[in-house]
């Protein structure tokens, strides 16, 4: 192993950069040459490949997104596009690739794998919905985005006696929603793992105001439904006025939080150590605090779990 490459693919996370930083540096100071891939599969394809340093990942450990850019790719799917890429990375010379990314990055890694060329896995995702692993690199920044704009928006609620809905993002997953949600003190939270129940949302909502509560919040998970279609629900049935409010891609911007740049930095070390150890088609997760590795298919072949025990508290909570 004598050079490395690494690229983001897929929605970026705060905390990537830390990884990328974390991957250039312990692999020149293992003794390699290490490139990165501007533009995820693409960059891979067309051959967008630049030699790093060290000076080249200084002063981006506390910048969100990613400096290597991202994009999602369907040409690299087909056979043709990973051909191409694969020649690119025999043209460069690279002995090994670091993916960090979500499930589709990780399929699109296995594929370069099944053909012979070593790769690693990074889970980065705000989604915190890779299986086979604890954490994904952003959620923590993610959660802490959406909470801090939520207790802002209960400002206003409370000034002009409303409920809001706050719609936030995770895909399939509710993590971002049950996070935000019962740190936040939501009235209801709403996710994908739960039946979805209005007439329940609502008679919680009548429930605060009966004992003279001046405001509601909802969290809904993008996963489940639209904000707008609660809130207009929510007021149809109330009579309260009720506002809506998406936060999208706001919560995948901003400085990573500090947790978010050490799970991101060992998780980029470790990438190099196995690619230096031989070790391919895997990937580098987080389990009980602890950093841990699992093949590909093993992390694929499992569904990520929520832990419905803190939805049942915030429930409790919020009565």
């Amino acid at each position: 192993m004598k050079k490395i490459a690494v690229l983001t693919s897929g929605g970026d996370a705060p905390g990537m950069n830390a990884a990328i930083r974390a991957v250039v540096r312990r692999g020149i100071f293992k003794g390699l040459e290490v490139y990165g891939v501007r533009n995820g599969y693409n960059g891979l394809m067309a051959g967008n490949f630049v030699q790093m340093d060290l000076g080249s990942v200084g002063d981006i450990i506390h910048r969100g997104g990613t400096i290597l850019r991202s994009a999602r790719s369907e040409r690299f799917k087909t056979v043709e596009g990973q051909h191409q890429a694969l020649a690119h990375l025999k043209e460069f010379a690279i002995d090994g690739l670091v993916v960090m990314g979500g499930d589709g990055s990780f399929k699109g890694a296995g594929k370069l794998t099944a053909q012979g060329f070593p790769t690693i896995g990074i889970p980065g995702t705000i989604d915190n919905d890779i299986a086979g692993t604890d954490y994904t690199i952003g959620f923590d920044t993610a959660v802490n985005t959406a909470v801090e704009a939520i207790d802002k928006i209960r400002d206003t609620a409370s000034s002009h006696e409303r409920t809001y809905v706050i719609e936030v993002m995770g895909r399939d997953a509710g993590d971002i929603a049950l996070w935000a949600g019962m740190c936040a003190g939501a009235e209801s939270i709403i996710i994908p793992e739960d039946n979805y129940d209005i007439d329940d949302v609502i008679e919680r909502i009548q429930k605060g105001h009966k004992r003279g509560k001046m405001h509601s919040i909802i969290v809904v998970a993008e996963g489940v439904c639209k904000g707008t279609d609660v809130g207009q629900l929510i007021e149809e049935k109330t009579g309260f006025d009720t506002r809506v409010t998406v936060l999208g891609h706001l919560q995948r911007g901003g400085s990573p939080t500090a947790y978010d740049r050490m799970v991101g930095s060992q998780m980029g070390a470790k990438a190099v150590d196995l690619l230096v150890e031989g070790a391919k088609g895997i990937m580098v997760g987080w389990k009980n605090g602890q950093l841990i590795h699992a093949p590909f298919e093993e992390a694929a072949k499992d569904k990520h779990a929520i832990d419905l025990s803190v939805y049942h508290l915030a429930r409790s909570l919020s009565i």
